[in-house]
């Protein structure tokens, strides 16, 4: 088997490629950092993706808050799809987030619904996987909500998950038929947003504070306490966010 991964150098990527080849499986990291692979011009893509069994799309785009996500995962996502099918591609896996269409408000969450159209589009064999938050992340969730010398964060419920642990899923889904559906996966344990902020700057011995407040938003969106939660063929990862930290120390 042979698979390539759009977006190796990243924090899913880097791990996810790890994975495959303890596995025992031919792997082609593609990136613009590590290959000049470019999913958004299509330099070096055909070649990446020439032969592979699977692709895995773990690309993300540069910015959050403006419309070049949009952009990004336009051109991104169509040039995957059509080398792909013009390779034969047999399955082709991205990495979504847990509440994409709940949150469209967002234009990154917009660009990643229509990244996720344009795959069910296509018409090929598909599976698209959708991840609660990161751990790894949920410190750029309380730097966004700074507030003056504090932080305000809803009470919203979210339960997220280790990296290895989202790579780990996406090197069995690859080693599997396509799903031709969305799958969804979390963490094991469910917290507030304020909650899980104030584990955080504990953890850290920042001393700050965190006002919950309802109305705050999340990548510009209100959100209601289920928005962030996952809703179908849910899979949980097996890390706790507690022992995340004490291992990050």
């Amino acid at each position: 088997m042979k698979i390539t991964v759009m977006g190796a150098s990243g924090r899913i990527g880097t791990r996810l490629v790890e994975d495959l080849r303890q596995a025992g499986i031919e792997v082609v990291s593609a990136s613009p950092s590590l290959t000049g692979v470019d999913s958004v011009t299509g330099e070096g893509l055909r070649s990446a993706i020439a032969g592979a069994d699977v692709v895995i799309d773990v690309t993300n785009a540069a910015s959050f808050g403006d419309s070049s996500a949009l952009a990004f995962f336009k051109a991104s996502t169509r040039n995957l799809l059509a080398a792909s099918a013009d390779a034969g591609v047999g399955h082709y896996i991205a990495l979504s987030v847990v509440g994409t269409p709940r949150l469209v408000e967002s234009d990154y969450f917009h660009a990643k619904m229509v990244q996720e159209n344009l795959i069910r589009a296509a018409r090929r064999p598909y599976t698209i996987l959708h991840s609660t938050q990161f751990f790894e992340f949920i410190g750029g969730v309380v730097d966004m909500a700074a507030d003056g010398d504090g932080f305000r964060l809803p009470s919203a419920s979210i339960q997220p998950i280790a990296a290895d642990n989202v790579a780990e899923i996406l090197a069995e889904l690859a080693m599997g038929a396509a799903r031709n559906d969305t799958i969804e996966i979390c963490g094991p344990e469910q917290f507030g947003l304020d909650e899980i902020a104030r584990m955080h700057l504990t953890a850290n011995e920042d001393t700050r504070q965190v006002m919950t407040d309802d109305s705050a938003r999340y990548y510009g969106v209100e959100l209601n306490d289920n928005t962030l939660l996952p809703r179908k063929g849910v899979r949980a990862g097996s890390l706790r966010y507690t022992d995340w930290l004490s291992m990050s120390d």
